[in-house]
């Protein structure tokens, strides 16, 4: 399944919806008034299925991840000294590759691969792919997707 994610000009307000391959709408995302970043995922039919909220004053940019209103994982940020690298504690899921410039993959505890991300050439604006192997999934790749765009927005 793929799914194309359009760049946004950074707002703590902003609204955009995610697509798939024909531009039908599959998610929209809608950033809410909260001290840190808070971002709220509803599906195609307009229903909240999730949550993405910074969590404010801790060492190392940390995102909490919602399904439902059910806490379901964590990514954070781990210090390194040059480029960026993330721990995910959800279904013991990886994140490798080049954050930063939108090349990177998602994979199982075993090495398998659950998505991979990376840019779209030929668009007319700033466009990513997240291409996600089994659908079921895809709620939760884009919520990484979203937790690392939000912490790359800040620098």
């Amino acid at each position: 399944m793929k799914m194309l994610f359009k760049q946004r000009v950074f707002s703590w307000f902003d609204s955009y919806n995610i697509f798939d391959e024909n531009e039908k709408i599959l998610f929209t995302v809608e950033g809410k008034l909260a001290w840190g970043h808070k971002l709220h995922i509803l599906d195609a039919g307009g229903e909240h299925v999730g949550t993405v909220r910074e969590k404010v004053l801790a060492w190392m940019p940390r995102f909490k991840l919602y399904e439902r209103g059910e806490y379901i994982g964590c990514l954070r940020r781990k210090f390194k000294f040059f480029g960026r690298k993330y721990v995910l504690d959800f279904n013991g899921w990886q994140i490798s590759g080049d954050v930063m410039g939108w090349d990177y993959t998602v994979s199982d505890g075993g090495g398998a691969p659950v998505a991979a991300v990376g840019k779209e050439l030929f668009r007319l604006t700033d466009t990513y792919s997240i291409d996600v192997i089994d659908p079921a999934n895809a709620l939760y790749v884009l919520m990484i997707v979203l937790a690392i765009d939000a912490e790359n927005c800040d620098g």
